[in-house]
């Protein structure tokens, strides 16, 4: 008997640590793209070449290149975090940082009138937020190997041979798979 077999497309869930590594990256992409974008601005361009950060005051000095490398250097060492750190560590830093990211961001928008910075920092902001909502969802509850045991051994006990004598797991089929009849006879108890 020929059967076809349809099979529907389901999602499978991702790691966790690879949706927070990619949060990450995502939060980065945009923060490249805003500076990147901003580099087109004549107020950047004219306080670069003046030495000032315009709207801020502050000098463009090693000081202030320095502080903005440790800041974007978090986020980038966050996907590394996210991907080898343990689960305890992982979620922890991971909450703390993007918070203290959500907080930097929002205080870079006082004041702001540019469209494309305004939507720029919600861009790097809603990754933060998944980030941090990431780490604050409850653990999931662990199953015990013993119940999962149980589970297996009652579907191998209600299979049973036509030779009762032999009872081995050879010819067990999950429960939603059809048997396939070879050599000696396969039912199932209902």
């Amino acid at each position: 008997m020929n059967r076809t077999r349809t099979t529907v497309p389901h999602d499978s869930k991702l790691d966790t640590r690879v949706v927070l590594s990619g949060l990450w990256v995502s939060m980065l992409f945009v923060f490249a793209y805003v500076d990147i974008f901003a580099s087109l601005r004549a107020d950047v361009i004219n306080g670069a070449l003046a030495g000032k950060v315009p709207g801020t005051g502050l000098g463009i000095d090693q000081t202030f290149l320095a502080v903005c490398t440790v800041y974007v250097l978090a986020p980038i060492l966050m996907v590394l975090v996210s991907l080898l750190a343990p689960a305890r560590v992982n979620r922890v830093t991971n909450i703390v940082v993007s918070l203290l990211y959500v907080l930097s961001i929002g205080a870079t928008l006082v004041g702001e009138t540019w469209i494309y910075y305004i939507l720029g920092n919600i861009g790097e902001g809603l990754p933060c937020l998944r980030t941090t909502g990431n780490g604050l969802m409850p653990r999931p509850t662990k199953v015990s190997k013993s119940r999962g045991v149980r589970a297996v051994q009652a579907n191998i006990s209600s299979i049973r041979f036509s030779n009762s004598s032999t009872r081995s797991t050879a010819g067990w089929y999950p429960p939603d798979s059809e048997p396939v009849r070879r050599g000696r006879a396969l039912h199932r108890d209902v």
